[in-house]
C-alpha cells in the first residue's frame, strides 16, 4: 500500500471516555470527509482499468481483476448522486470485504489516514428516510476540529435503489 497511514487518538479534556474506540480509515470526496470502518476494509488498490458491465446500475463502474479475483466496482460520488468521478493519481480503489459477501471496490478521491474515534465523539444518526445520503451513514465522528461522516457500509453497498 503506498499510502501515508498516521493513527491518531482523539480524546476530549474534561471527560471521560469510555475507552471503546474503533479505527476508520478516512476518505476524501470532493471536499467532504468519509470514515470507513477498517474491519470492513481487506485492500487498497491504485486506479486501474474498469471493465464495464451492460446493464449494471449506473453507480457500478464494472469489474476489475485483482490477483485473479474478479471484483466488481462501484462509485461512491454516483451512488451518493454527487458529481462524476475525476480520476487523478490520487484516485484509489478501497477493497470492502464484509461478512460473509463477496469483496466489492469502492472509488474514492483519495485515502487520507487512519484515525481512531472513541465511541464518544462519534454522534449517531437519526433514522430520515426522506435524506438518501442519510441513509449511507451511521453518524458523524469528530477528530479534533474535522467533522467525519461514518459510512454505514452495509446500506453502501447494498443494491436496494428505490
Amino acid at each position: 500500500m503506498d499510502t501515508a497511514v498516521n493513527q491518531t487518538n482523539v480524546n476530549i479534556d474534561n471527560q471521560e471516555g469510555t475507552g471503546i474506540t474503533n479505527q476508520y480509515i478516512v476518505v476524501l470526496l470532493g471536499s467532504e470527509f468519509y470514515g470507513i470502518d477498517i474491519s470492513n476494509v481487506d485492500n487498497i488498490v491504485r486506479m486501474q482499468n474498469i471493465t464495464r458491465v451492460p446493464k449494471s446500475q449506473d453507480y457500478f463502474n464494472g469489474v476489475i481483476n485483482l490477483r485473479g479475483e474478479i471484483v466488481s466496482v462501484m462509485s461512491l460520488r454516483k451512488k451518493f448522486k454527487l458529481e462524476d468521478d475525476e480520476f487523478t493519481d490520487k484516485t484509489r480503489i478501497i477493497i470492502l470485504k464484509p461478512d460473509h459477501q463477496e469483496p466489492i471496490g469502492v472509488i474514492v478521491d483519495v485515502v487520507e489516514e487512519v484515525v481512531t474515534l472513541e465511541e464518544d465523539l462519534i454522534e449517531k444518526m437519526s433514522s430520515d428516510n426522506r435524506n438518501d445520503k442519510a441513509k449511507y451513514l451511521l453518524g458523524v465522528g469528530k477528530d479534533g476540529e474535522r467533522l467525519i461522516s461514518l459510512l454505514n457500509i452495509p446500506a453502501v453497498i447494498s443494491d436496494d435503489e428505490k
